[in-house]
């Protein structure tokens, strides 16, 4: 066995549960795990026999050994999945997205309650509903459902300001609760047939308004029985993005797996009061069935959070035996659940045929996973960069600015291929004068403030000059050989750079090489690396345009009389855009700091010079 860290003395090892993180040369956290018993666990890899090849490998890599003892081993599992979420280590399996799925949210206890779209669930007493995979079938529905039973859209606090109806009423959109136009108990009786909707008991639903409509109709009160009608096709529109897969109903999550030849992909299923909302898929390159099992152990903690919605069940394609290690493992898990619920959470393989056409449903997800992701990121992609491994994460770096004013530095980031966009980066620079190269320079040490997770490559849009910039920030941190390095640079023609679209014909260039690399026009690998680069330059370029545009209407806010400099950057602090600010109440502006009532009122009357 090729172990390059040696042993660690059983004695520097508490006997106590926590958590060890195995790191590689440069100081990054290549694996992490948990332990009741650290000393035993961490022994255990270094046995003669026995280790998997993915565990020899890490190893192989591995150079040093952190351990974080805790006082349980429910510590132990949480402490887990949020280092390997901050490090995203090479060697786990990684689960969690850091996706919040969208939720329905009816806070029953306001006289008036909002429907409103939330991302997370607080224990606030409202009633919550979803999740949805899909925020565009959310939205769409959240608009029917507002128009068909007219709930209130405003702010509580604009709410309480409000004397007169909003756009919304006279569009007969809202019944106007602001303005006392409608009685507290009819719009329970609304919520009370949006909350059985949302709920899943929509055929009870439509029987209730068809009766409804068939009465009003009867006697003769037309404009409410074309209400009631409205009501149901908003119920039926909604009921086309649901289908229901449990007759007897049920809140649950199912999991499948996808065995490809290209990797290991997991897919979820949610299911709500027997509906499916929608689901999720997942995808590890380069593993095989073998690591399923501590992929669904590692699922509870690393995709379920505080402001997750846990269904009371979650099915399990089948159960993984528990090791001696890992003594009680569902059981800790259930019990991390059902704390997050705040109500019992059980944890079961697919019992009937429903549940278990449910769980091929999600292998059947998780394998055309795999496949989109084959087409993904090139396989000659590590060989043409001289990479070990194919690259899990990779970095592009841009620089936008205009004559050096309003610099701005663009990261984008994609993950196994995928544009992973909730991790995309802004920063904004000092003026350098628009030198490109010194730009990086003062980049770079804010990058590796940042901290993990670290690239496997980052990508330089430019040529030798801008690679060799990041080169020496790098050397000057003492952080060389922290990620691998390239640069692409536009193709050139008569010496200079040909920047006409669709040019296949770019330069790829590595530290230490003074030739670009030997990268075929129109390649995969190439084209792959061209589409990040451009990704990268157009999100550098949209914050800088985005940083002029709030430059010159921050002048023009501060040439209204009463308006000065510091007053008009915190009005751009709370507002994305002027046509907010002209929208704003007096008691949307008086909460500003700095900004009294009286102040707000007169800004308010100036905000609107500018519409």
């Amino acid at each position: 066995m090729n172990v390059s860290m040696q042993r660690p003395h059983p004695h520097d090892i508490p006997l106590c549960p926590g958590v060890y993180l195995y790191k590689d040369a440069f100081g990054r956290v290549i694996y992490v795990g948990k332990a009741r018993a650290l000393r035993s666990r961490v022994l255990s890899y270094f046995r003669s026999q026995g280790l998997s090849p993915k565990t020899l490998a890490m190893l192989g890599h591995a150079r040093s050994l952190d351990t974080l003892p805790t006082a349980t081993e429910k510590e132990a599992l949480l402490l887990e999945a949020s280092l390997i979420k901050k490090h995203r280590p090479r060697y786990n399996i990684v689960l969690r997205d850091d996706k919040q799925y969208l939720l329905f949210r009816i806070a029953r206890r306001h006289p008036f309650p909002r429907l409103e779209l939330v991302r997370a669930v607080r224990r606030d007493g409202a009633r919550y509903f979803g999740p949805y995979a899909s925020s565009f079938a959310a939205r769409q529905t959240w608009k029917a459902i507002h128009a068909a039973f007219c709930l209130r859209r405003c702010g509580d606090r604009a709410m309480q300001n409000r004397k007169r109806p909003c756009l919304y009423h006279h569009m007969r959109q809202c019944h106007a609760p602001c303005a006392g136009l409608v009685e507290q108990q009819e719009y329970a009786r609304l919520l009370d047939k949006v909350e059985a909707l949302l709920a899943g008991r929509s055929r009870e639903l439509l029987e209730s308004l068809r009766r409804e409509m068939e009465l009003a109709a009867e006697a003769l009160e037309f404009e409410r029985a074309a209400a009631l009608r409205d009501q149901i096709r908003a119920v039926q529109r909604t009921l086309e993005h649901q289908a229901a897969v449990l007759p007897g109903g049920g809140d649950l999550d199912v999991l499948g797996f996808a065995h490809a030849e290209n990797g290991l992909g997991l897919g979820v299923l949610f299911v709500r009061d027997g509906a499916l909302l929608g689901g999720r898929s997942f995808f590890w390159p380069g593993l095989d069935s073998d690591a399923a099992g501590e992929a669904l152990l590692g699922f509870p903690a690393q995709f379920y959070g505080p402001g997750d919605a846990v269904p009371p069940r979650i099915i399990f394609p089948w159960l993984p035996v528990d090791t001696e290690e890992e003594g009680g493992a569902l059981a800790l898990r259930e019990s991390l659940l059902a704390e997050l619920r705040g109500a019992p959470v059980r944890i079961q393989a697919a019992h009937g045929a429903d549940e278990q056409r449910l769980v091929d449903m999600a292998g059947i997800n998780a394998r055309e996973e795999a496949l989109r992701r084959r087409a993904d990121q090139p396989a000659g992609l590590a060989a043409a960069l001289h990479l070990a491994a194919p690259p899990g994460r990779i970095e592009c770096v841009d620089v936008s600015h205009c004559a050096g004013q309003a610099t701005r530095v663009g990261l984008v980031v994609f993950e196994e291929g995928r544009a992973a966009k909730s991790a995309y980066r802004t920063y904004a620079l000092e003026d350098t004068g628009g030198d490109d190269h010194a730009s990086l320079r003062a980049w770079l040490p804010r990058r590796l403030e940042s901290g993990p997770p670290w690239p496997d490559v980052l990508l330089v849009d430019g040529g030798r000059g801008q690679l060799a910039a990041v080169q020496r920030a790098l050397e000057d941190a003492g952080q060389v050989g922290l990620f691998a390095l390239a640069a692409i640079a536009k193709a050139r023609e008569d010496g200079k750079s040909d920047r006409r679209a669709g040019n296949v014909a770019d330069r790829v260039f590595l530290p230490g090489r003074s030739n670009p690399l030997p990268l075929k026009p129109g390649c995969p690998e190439l084209l792959f690396l061209q589409h990040i680069r451009d990704c990268a330059h157009h999100f550098a370029l949209g914050a800088h345009r985005k940083a002029r545009s709030k430059e010159a209407l921050t002048g023009e806010l501060s040439r209204i009389p009463g308006i000065g400099l510091a007053t008009a950057k915190r009005l751009w602090a709370c507002f994305d855009s002027l046509a907010a600010m002209r929208r704003a109440t007096i008691a949307e502006l008086e909460v500003i700091p700095g900004i009294g009532r009286r102040r707000a009122a007169i800004l308010m009357e100036k905000l609107k010079l500018l519409g």
